[in-house]
Protein backbone atom coordinates (compact mmCIF):
# COMPACT_ATOMS: atom_id res chain seq x y z
CA UNK A 1 0.00 0.00 0.00
CA UNK A 2 1.34 3.58 -0.56
CA UNK A 3 1.30 6.55 1.35
CA UNK A 4 -0.43 9.68 0.74
CA UNK A 5 -2.64 8.50 -2.68
CA UNK A 6 -5.95 8.99 -1.35
CA UNK A 7 -4.99 10.91 1.41
CA UNK A 8 -3.72 13.56 -0.50
CA UNK A 9 -7.10 14.69 -1.18
CA UNK A 10 -8.58 15.24 2.12
CA UNK A 11 -5.01 15.82 4.19
CA UNK A 12 -5.86 19.26 5.20
CA UNK A 13 -9.21 18.37 5.95
CA UNK A 14 -8.41 15.60 8.58
CA UNK A 15 -5.29 17.64 9.63
CA UNK A 16 -7.06 20.76 10.11
CA UNK A 17 -6.11 21.45 13.82
CA UNK A 18 -2.64 20.98 13.32
CA UNK A 19 -1.46 24.50 14.37
CA UNK A 20 0.19 26.08 11.17
CA UNK A 21 -0.24 29.66 12.09
CA UNK A 22 1.79 28.78 15.07
CA UNK A 23 4.17 27.49 13.95
CA UNK A 24 4.38 29.84 11.11
CA UNK A 25 5.07 32.53 13.58
CA UNK A 26 7.78 30.62 15.27
CA UNK A 27 9.65 29.74 12.15
CA UNK A 28 9.49 33.55 11.35
CA UNK A 29 10.49 34.68 14.33
CA UNK A 30 13.44 32.30 14.16
CA UNK A 31 14.81 33.38 10.58
CA UNK A 32 14.19 37.22 11.01
CA UNK A 33 16.32 36.72 14.84
CA UNK A 34 19.21 35.14 12.50
CA UNK A 35 18.80 37.85 9.65
CA UNK A 36 17.31 36.07 7.38
CA UNK A 37 14.20 38.42 6.23
CA UNK A 38 13.96 37.16 2.29
CA UNK A 39 15.93 34.89 -0.26
CA UNK A 40 15.15 31.56 -0.83
CA UNK A 41 13.90 28.74 1.09
CA UNK A 42 13.56 25.26 1.04
CA UNK A 43 10.61 23.29 2.99
CA UNK A 44 11.68 19.37 3.04
CA UNK A 45 8.01 16.99 2.88
CA UNK A 46 6.02 19.90 1.89
CA UNK A 47 3.14 18.06 1.59
CA UNK A 48 -0.10 19.91 0.12
CA UNK A 49 1.83 23.31 0.81
CA UNK A 50 0.34 24.82 3.39
CA UNK A 51 3.40 25.89 5.25
CA UNK A 52 4.76 27.06 1.89
CA UNK A 53 2.30 29.23 1.11
CA UNK A 54 2.75 30.95 4.57
CA UNK A 55 6.14 31.25 4.10
CA UNK A 56 5.77 32.57 0.53
CA UNK A 57 3.44 34.94 1.85
CA UNK A 58 5.79 36.30 4.51
CA UNK A 59 8.08 36.89 1.45
CA UNK A 60 10.30 34.29 1.08
CA UNK A 61 11.03 32.51 -2.47
CA UNK A 62 9.65 29.47 -1.65
CA UNK A 63 10.93 25.81 -3.04
CA UNK A 64 8.65 22.60 -1.84
CA UNK A 65 9.85 19.08 -1.74
CA UNK A 66 8.30 16.56 -1.98
CA UNK A 67 8.10 12.65 -2.98
CA UNK A 68 4.09 12.24 -3.19
CA UNK A 69 3.04 13.89 -6.42
CA UNK A 70 -0.88 13.43 -5.41
CA UNK A 71 0.64 15.57 -2.32
CA UNK A 72 2.33 18.05 -4.84
CA UNK A 73 -0.59 18.40 -7.06
CA UNK A 74 -2.90 19.47 -4.53
CA UNK A 75 -0.16 21.76 -3.62
CA UNK A 76 -0.16 23.15 -7.13
CA UNK A 77 -3.79 23.87 -7.37
CA UNK A 78 -2.86 25.83 -3.61
CA UNK A 79 -0.25 28.09 -5.84
CA UNK A 80 -2.64 28.69 -8.39
CA UNK A 81 -5.25 29.95 -5.97
CA UNK A 82 -3.08 32.03 -4.46
CA UNK A 83 -0.67 33.20 -7.42
CA UNK A 84 2.74 32.78 -5.50
CA UNK A 85 5.72 31.71 -7.77
CA UNK A 86 6.37 28.68 -5.94
CA UNK A 87 8.68 26.09 -7.18
CA UNK A 88 7.68 22.56 -5.99
CA UNK A 89 9.80 19.11 -7.09
CA UNK A 90 9.02 15.71 -7.17
CA UNK A 91 12.25 14.28 -4.63
CA UNK A 92 13.27 12.24 -2.09
CA UNK A 93 14.17 14.05 0.48
CA UNK A 94 16.96 11.50 1.53
CA UNK A 95 18.63 12.19 -2.37
CA UNK A 96 17.04 16.02 -3.24
CA UNK A 97 18.99 18.10 -5.74
CA UNK A 98 19.12 21.94 -5.94
CA UNK A 99 20.50 24.54 -8.52
CA UNK A 100 21.97 26.10 -5.72
CA UNK A 101 22.25 27.01 -2.20
CA UNK A 102 19.02 28.24 -0.04
CA UNK A 103 19.31 30.80 2.93
CA UNK A 104 17.08 28.42 4.81
CA UNK A 105 15.85 25.04 4.86
CA UNK A 106 12.54 24.24 6.95
CA UNK A 107 10.77 20.76 7.49
CA UNK A 108 7.22 20.62 9.47
CA UNK A 109 4.32 17.85 10.89
CA UNK A 110 7.02 15.39 11.72
CA UNK A 111 8.53 14.71 8.42
CA UNK A 112 11.93 13.65 9.45
CA UNK A 113 10.05 10.89 11.29
CA UNK A 114 9.75 9.29 7.72
CA UNK A 115 12.86 8.83 7.33
CA UNK A 116 13.44 4.98 9.37
CA UNK A 117 17.54 4.33 8.98
CA UNK A 118 20.13 6.53 11.07
CA UNK A 119 22.37 6.28 8.16
CA UNK A 120 19.64 8.05 5.83
CA UNK A 121 18.89 10.56 8.39
CA UNK A 122 22.39 11.60 8.17
CA UNK A 123 22.55 11.38 4.77
CA UNK A 124 19.29 13.96 5.10
CA UNK A 125 21.52 16.37 7.55
CA UNK A 126 24.50 16.11 5.08
CA UNK A 127 22.24 17.17 1.81
CA UNK A 128 20.89 19.90 3.86
CA UNK A 129 24.47 21.21 4.87
CA UNK A 130 25.27 20.88 1.33
CA UNK A 131 22.19 23.08 0.19
CA UNK A 132 22.60 25.77 2.49
CA UNK A 133 24.55 29.21 2.40
CA UNK A 134 26.87 29.49 4.97
CA UNK A 135 25.27 30.56 8.27
CA UNK A 136 22.14 29.43 6.61
CA UNK A 137 19.62 27.96 9.24
CA UNK A 138 17.62 24.26 9.55
CA UNK A 139 14.36 24.38 11.26
CA UNK A 140 12.61 21.09 11.52
CA UNK A 141 10.61 19.21 14.44
CA UNK A 142 10.15 15.52 15.26
CA UNK A 143 7.64 13.36 16.98
CA UNK A 144 9.30 11.73 19.87
CA UNK A 145 9.60 8.57 21.47
CA UNK A 146 7.33 9.16 24.61
CA UNK A 147 5.04 10.09 21.67
CA UNK A 148 5.31 6.94 19.92
CA UNK A 149 5.25 4.78 23.01
CA UNK A 150 2.72 6.39 25.39
CA UNK A 151 0.36 8.42 23.66
CA UNK A 152 0.08 6.67 19.65
CA UNK A 153 0.80 2.91 21.02
CA UNK A 154 -1.74 1.02 20.14
CA UNK A 155 -4.15 3.40 19.57
CA UNK A 156 -6.76 4.14 16.76
CA UNK A 157 -8.08 6.90 15.71
CA UNK A 158 -11.46 7.29 13.51
CA UNK A 159 -13.29 10.21 12.33
CA UNK A 160 -16.78 10.68 10.42
CA UNK A 161 -17.46 13.53 7.65
CA UNK A 162 -19.46 14.39 5.80
CA UNK A 163 -16.39 14.50 3.10
CA UNK A 164 -15.27 11.28 3.60
CA UNK A 165 -14.62 9.30 7.06
CA UNK A 166 -11.12 7.55 7.99
CA UNK A 167 -10.02 4.38 10.92
CA UNK A 168 -5.89 5.14 11.60
CA UNK A 169 -4.38 2.10 13.36
CA UNK A 170 -0.91 2.69 14.94
CA UNK A 171 1.38 0.12 15.82
CA UNK A 172 4.31 0.74 17.82
CA UNK A 173 7.66 -1.26 18.00
CA UNK A 174 9.89 -0.62 20.48
CA UNK A 175 12.47 -2.86 20.01
CA UNK A 176 12.94 -0.96 16.15
CA UNK A 177 11.21 2.61 17.19
CA UNK A 178 9.16 2.15 14.34
CA UNK A 179 5.49 3.07 14.52
CA UNK A 180 2.91 1.48 11.52
CA UNK A 181 -0.38 3.81 10.37
CA UNK A 182 -2.62 1.51 8.94
CA UNK A 183 -4.72 3.99 7.16
CA UNK A 184 -7.96 3.34 6.10
CA UNK A 185 -10.53 5.88 4.08
CA UNK A 186 -13.75 6.64 3.03
CA UNK A 187 -13.79 9.22 0.39
CA UNK A 188 -16.71 10.98 -1.48
CA UNK A 189 -16.42 11.11 -5.13
CA UNK A 190 -18.68 13.60 -7.72
CA UNK A 191 -20.56 10.92 -7.82
CA UNK A 192 -22.20 11.49 -4.33
CA UNK A 193 -20.40 7.45 -3.90
CA UNK A 194 -17.25 6.81 -1.44
CA UNK A 195 -14.69 5.12 -2.75
CA UNK A 196 -12.30 3.04 -0.04
CA UNK A 197 -8.76 3.47 0.03
CA UNK A 198 -5.78 1.99 2.35
CA UNK A 199 -2.22 3.31 3.21
CA UNK A 200 0.63 2.45 5.30
CA UNK A 201 2.66 4.62 6.72
CA UNK A 202 5.68 4.37 8.87
CA UNK A 203 7.69 6.44 11.14
CA UNK A 204 10.48 6.06 13.31
CA UNK A 205 10.60 8.07 16.86
CA UNK A 206 14.57 8.83 17.38
CA UNK A 207 16.26 10.26 20.88
CA UNK A 208 16.74 13.81 20.56
CA UNK A 209 20.76 13.24 21.98
CA UNK A 210 20.69 10.96 18.85
CA UNK A 211 19.36 13.31 15.97
CA UNK A 212 21.93 16.02 17.65
CA UNK A 213 24.69 13.74 17.37
CA UNK A 214 23.73 13.17 13.51
CA UNK A 215 23.29 16.96 12.70
CA UNK A 216 27.11 17.76 14.18
CA UNK A 217 28.41 14.81 12.59
CA UNK A 218 26.80 16.33 9.86
CA UNK A 219 28.59 19.60 9.90
CA UNK A 220 26.22 21.72 11.23
CA UNK A 221 25.47 23.47 14.68
CA UNK A 222 22.89 22.87 16.77
CA UNK A 223 21.25 25.92 18.54
CA UNK A 224 18.74 25.10 20.24
CA UNK A 225 16.29 21.63 21.25
CA UNK A 226 12.88 23.05 22.38
CA UNK A 227 9.56 21.48 22.93
CA UNK A 228 7.38 22.31 20.30
CA UNK A 229 7.18 25.48 18.58
CA UNK A 230 8.10 27.24 21.75
CA UNK A 231 11.39 28.67 22.92
CA UNK A 232 10.99 26.38 26.69
CA UNK A 233 13.39 23.42 27.36
CA UNK A 234 12.57 19.34 26.03
CA UNK A 235 10.38 18.01 28.74
CA UNK A 236 9.71 13.76 29.66
CA UNK A 237 6.57 13.96 28.38
CA UNK A 238 7.23 16.59 25.01
CA UNK A 239 5.22 15.06 22.46
CA UNK A 240 6.87 17.34 19.44
CA UNK A 241 10.41 18.55 19.32
CA UNK A 242 11.83 21.49 17.55
CA UNK A 243 15.43 21.92 16.48
CA UNK A 244 17.27 24.85 15.40
CA UNK A 245 20.46 23.76 13.55
CA UNK A 246 22.75 26.55 11.33
CA UNK A 247 25.25 26.02 8.74
CA UNK A 248 29.07 27.72 9.63
CA UNK A 249 29.62 30.90 8.81
CA UNK A 250 32.90 29.42 6.96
Amino acid sequence: MEAYTGFARVYDLFMEDIPYQEWKDAILGMLTEHGIRDGLVLELGCGTGKMTEHLAEAGYDMIGVDMSEEMLEVAMERREQSGHDILYLCQDMREFELYGTVRAIVSVCDSINYILEEGELLGVFRLVKNYLDYGGLFLFDINTVYKYQEVLGELTIAENREEGSFIWENYYDEKSGINEYDLTLFIQEESGYYRKYEERHYQRGYEVEAVKKMIEDAGLEVLGVYDGYTKEKVKEDSQRVWVVCRRGVS
